[in-house]
């Protein structure tokens, strides 16, 4: 089974596509999270939240608990300003450090690129984002 980390946009439809692969990013997540951390900036998974839509996807996937889904807090919402400072580090880091995620630097690198491309029209639109987490 493998995850994928994407961005949900708050609202039935933001107007743009907000298409991210996150496979990349989902595999490399503990790496990701120290190089943020050394960074001084925020891990990615500080920004993830749980939807009902999101929630739902999960347990069609057969991953989740339907009871436990049940008793969700409701979800959070960023300012893409706020992801953009992590994303961007991230971005500039693996630009200078090619080798930094072996084999999965150029794939994390592009998925960084694609939440780059989706925050900045976020933040054009004034609405907020989160992540979420899908198992395939």
């Amino acid at each position: 089974m493998s995850a994928s980390l994407y961005i949900v946009v708050e609202g039935e439809d933001p107007g743009f596509d907000i298409f991210v692969n996150g496979h990349a990013l989902a595999r490399n997540e503990d790496s990701l999270e120290r190089l943020a951390e050394r960074l001084r900036v925020s891990p990615l998974l500080e920004f993830f939240s749980a939807d009902e839509n999101s929630m739902a996807l999960l347990l069609e996937q057969g991953a989740g608990n339907p009871e436990w889904a049940r008793h969700l807090p409701k979800p959070q919402w960023f300012d893409p300003a706020v992801g953009l400072v992590t994303v961007c580090a991230l971005i500039d880091f693996l630009e200078d450090s090619p080798a930094a995620l072996g084999s999965d630097t150029t794939a994390a690198l592009a998925e960084l690129r694609e939440y780059e491309r989706v925050l900045r029209k976020t933040a054009r639109y004034g609405l907020r984002w989160h992540l979420a987490v899908s198992w395939r």
